[in-house]
């Protein structure tokens, strides 16, 4: 089955790899305006998490290590994570969002990632 990416070689395997884990996953999930789509994209050094409407193409709500509350912050990138989560939780509700659809990016469902939607959980968000 080819998903529109060549395999890579070498650094350029993980990127190439990523995306057709990407491309997998959004094959089977999309954001409606009652069950927006959380996605959410990971970098080696901060986390963001956006709420959005694809059928509208509108973002809902959105959070990221790069606020104002989180980036001066104590703990590691998990701990980062669970405040983006819950940051992120919180503005969903604000706008009337209460059920989600977990768009993790291709990334595996671990660590950072767990940790964001575990505290988004907490927050009150139904996945």
């Amino acid at each position: 089955m080819a998903y529109g990416v060549k395999i890579a070689k070498g650094k350029a395997y993980k990127g190439a790899a990523l995306k057709r884990r990407h491309i997998r996953v959004r094959k089977r999930i999309s954001g409606t305006q009652e069950r927006p789509r959380l996605v959410v994209t990971r970098s080696n050094r901060g986390i963001t998490a956006q709420v959005i409407d694809d059928i509208a193409g509108h973002t809902l709500a959105s959070a990221s290590t790069l606020d104002s509350s989180i980036r001066g912050g104590e703990g590691d990138k998990s701990a980062k994570a669970k405040q983006v989560g819950q940051l992120v939780a919180e503005r969903a509700k604000a706008k009337g969002v209460e059920t989600v659809v977990f768009d993790r990016g291709g990334n595996q469902y671990a660590g950072r990632i767990a940790a964001l939607a575990d505290a988004a959980r907490e927050a009150g968000l139904k996945f």
